[in-house]
């Protein structure tokens, strides 16, 4: 199973949670300080929030989760041989989850695009180095 990521900036959590609670019919995945996730089913999407007060309603990062490991290399060599650059991050801590992902770089736009897949839960919630604050 693979499902879209969309990470958004939020000035509120807690008004957030509530928010997508009633639009998504779903509960929290998973709630920590300044951050919340739904893994929602319909439609299949992981959305996450990050509180950063002055920043509410902006995109932080976006990404695709994918099942396990050997998704996210062949996710990686797909998009080598599509010509696009990527880097590495391996045994990460992100998103209270430790994870092996890549990024994928020089995007037209500048956003920030990750695949993923969730080794497991971390009491931390961690930063992807280098990442302009994506994730964080």
């Amino acid at each position: 199973m693979s499902r879209v990521q969309l990470a958004l900036n939020v000035d509120s959590l807690d008004e957030s949670i509530a928010f997508y609670r009633r639009l998504f019919g779903a509960e929290p995945a998973k709630i920590r300080d300044g951050y919340a996730n739904f893994a929602i089913a319909e439609p299949s999407l992981k959305l996450v929030l990050l509180e950063n007060p002055g920043q509410g309603g902006s995109i932080n990062h976006l990404g695709v989760e994918v099942e396990n490991v050997d998704a996210v290399g062949a996710e990686q060599r797909r998009v080598a041989a599509a010509g696009l650059t990527s880097t590495d991050e391996r045994d990460t801590t992100c998103c209270y989850a430790r994870q092996d992902k890549f990024w994928v770089t020089n995007t037209p736009d500048g956003e920030q695009w990750e695949v993923y897949a969730v080794l497991e839960d971390s009491p931390v919630l961690g930063c992807s180095p280098g990442q302009d604050g994506s994730c964080c």
